[in-house]
């Protein structure tokens, strides 16, 4: 090889290498974040009793787990990268994180919605009854999505309501104020404002069980790079479910501490469980997520997202966001997945293997 080509080859070689994207080493530190909801509580909980040092000890790791009051701006946040973690529904992991390109993945799949979001109102007696009214919900969240799945029910559309896009850190005080009639929400709000004088419950989650899915969302590629991060997160959860679920002394002091950092009782914090159906054996979430059932639930939900405009401005179809499931099935653009439903650390609790 004659001396200058060599010499413009090994330039080439030089400068690819100093282009080229350095080796990522696993991170050490990972931040979650989450907002009040009863499926969320033990986030905080086993924050505050040392089973997120435990766990994040255990792999070497540090987890800092963080409420942010605004639930749609704590997915916003995790959007932009500031989080490697969050709690979140289905629906909107699908239309916020992945829509806009993040690719993330289901970790924990929690529990359902059965009960914990509703329509209320101070006037109308029935979902059919509120046509012609206004409703102040978040708008586009899983609140809109029910309020879509009932108006349905009852033979009525989104052009037969309005619809007023409301915080859900203002819902309660907009109930109570003398101009909102009708508002969609969840839990605690929920409990609140069916608390209200002359409020009627019309719809709940429990009409649609299985639609409405609590999760832990995490930065797949983030997962990828460090698994230690995953098993830390699932062995917090289900180590801290098992106290939710205990039936003694142990049991019922989560719970009271659970409920005091959600505002309200423990009566109260029971309420709200007895409306959510709670995964607390990893082998049931390992079903769900493997389930028939979810695939049918996330069209559902696509067909919603792009039906109103939440999977990009790109969007031609529900197929524009690829959606992926535990059994290798695919719903929308296989090459374009950017949320996936893996079981995989769920199982790996449930073999007692981490």
């Amino acid at each position: 090889m004659p001396l200058q080509r060599f010499a413009v080859l090994l330039l080439a070689l030089i400068s690819a290498l100093a282009v080229a994207p350095a080796w990522a080493a696993p991170k050490k530190s990972f931040d979650v974040a989450w907002t009040i909801y009863v499926g969320w509580m033990p986030w905080p909980y086993a924050a505050e009793t040392g089973i997120v040092k435990k766990w994040a000890d255990k792999y070497g790791i540090t987890i800092n787990v963080v409420q942010i009051n605004d639930y749609v701006e704590s997915i916003n946040q995790f959007t932009a990268g500031k989080f490697d973690g969050v709690t979140l529904t289905n629906m909107d992991a699908l239309t916020i994180p992945a829509a806009g390109g993040v690719d993330t993945t289901a970790l924990i799949v929690g529990d359902f919605s059965n009960g914990n979001d509703g329509i209320v109102s101070k006037t109308a007696g029935s979902v059919a009854a509120l046509k012609g009214q206004s409703l102040n919900l978040v708008e586009l969240s899983v609140s809109h999505y029910l309020l879509a799945r009932a108006l349905d029910a009852a033979d009525l559309s989104e052009r037969d309501v309005k619809v007023i896009n409301t915080s859900d850190a203002d819902i309660v005080a907009a109930f109570k104020s003398p101009d909102v009639a009708s508002v969609v929400t969840w839990n605690p709000l929920l409990a609140e404002v069916t608390a209200e004088p002359g409020a009627t419950l019309l719809f709940d989650s429990s009409k649609v069980p299985g639609e409405i899915i609590d999760l832990m969302g995490v930065n797949t590629e983030t997962l990828k790079d460090n698994t230690d991060f995953g098993k830390a997160l699932v062995g917090i959860w289900y180590e801290t479910l098992a106290l939710v679920t205990d039936p003694g002394e142990k049991g019922r002091a989560a719970r009271e501490a659970m409920a005091k950092q959600s505002g309200t009782d423990l009566a109260g914090f029971e309420a709200q469980l007895a409306a959510t159906r709670l995964f607390a054996d990893p082998k049931e979430a390992v079903a769900f997520s493997q389930s028939p059932e979810l695939v049918r639930t996330m069209d559902l939900v696509r067909s919603f997202s792009f039906d109103h405009g939440l999977l990009g401005e790109g969007a031609r179809s529900k197929d524009a966001v690829g959606i992926g499931f535990a059994k290798g099935e695919t719903l929308g653009d296989a090459g374009n997945v950017k949320l996936r439903f893996d079981p995989t650390y769920m199982a790996l609790a449930a073999d007692g293997k981490l």
